[in-house]
């Protein structure tokens, strides 16, 4: 990353944040039809109640986390009640503001890596299993970045969810493709991440 690249995130405030996010319009063709749904901001107390076993406000202060700021998309309404396997139901992007750049690197690996892949075959909320977390092989991003298959056991059965991490200063930018079944979304997850790189480039060097 550029050293003026760097000094311009570093100015960067929480509420920059909403216009990093990727909107509807940034989504790839094969999603526009997806519906924009949740949009807002996670504070660390809203990011420890949804986490995993371990998570806590302190704990996630202490890395470095400020603050964060999501837009999931849904997928539409079926004709057909029955849900086939391997159909994609959400899709999303966070934009999350810390310190430093040293507590994003921090938080992809004891946080994002490190708390899914201990928690494989534990339950973490109450008829939710961890059935794998497998870590995936990424490219095309200017800094750290990090992916990961997480597979879940849920009373409705099997969900995927394929999660690409990476580090822009200090930001760090995830987005994530939900998938019944067991399935892999690596291609589509690594092109909505790069996407939101750029977009959030392009918001921190003033071009929009």
């Amino acid at each position: 990353m550029s050293q003026a690249l760097h000094r311009a995130a570093q100015l960067m405030t929480a509420e920059d944040l909403p216009s990093m996010v990727l909107s509807h319009r940034d989504l790839p063709v094969s999603l526009r039809d997806f519906i924009p749904d949740r949009r807002e901001y996670l504070d660390n107390h809203t990011m420890a109640e949804k986490g995993l076993p371990g998570s806590s406000a302190e704990r996630f202060r202490e890395v470095g986390r400020i603050t964060g700021y999501l837009q999931e998309f849904k997928a539409p309404a079926l004709e057909s009640h029955i849900i086939p396997q391997g159909y994609d139901v959400e899709v999303a992007s966070v934009v999350h503001l810390f310190d430093d750049p040293d507590g994003v690197a921090r938080w992809i690996d004891e946080v994002f890596l490190h708390d899914f892949e201990a928690n494989v075959n534990e339950e973490i909320h109450p008829g939710q299993r961890i059935l794998a977390a497998e870590r995936l092989s990424i490219e095309g991003f200017s800094d750290v970045s990090a992916g990961l298959r997480v597979v879940h056991g849920t009373p409705y059965g099997t969900v995927s969810s394929t999660v690409v991490d990476f580090r822009l200063g200090r930001l760090l930018g995830v987005v994530y493709v939900a998938t019944l079944g067991n399935y892999t979304r690596l291609e589509m997850t690594q092109e909505l991440g790069l996407a939101l790189e750029r977009k959030i480039v392009r918001v921190v060097l003033g071009d929009l």
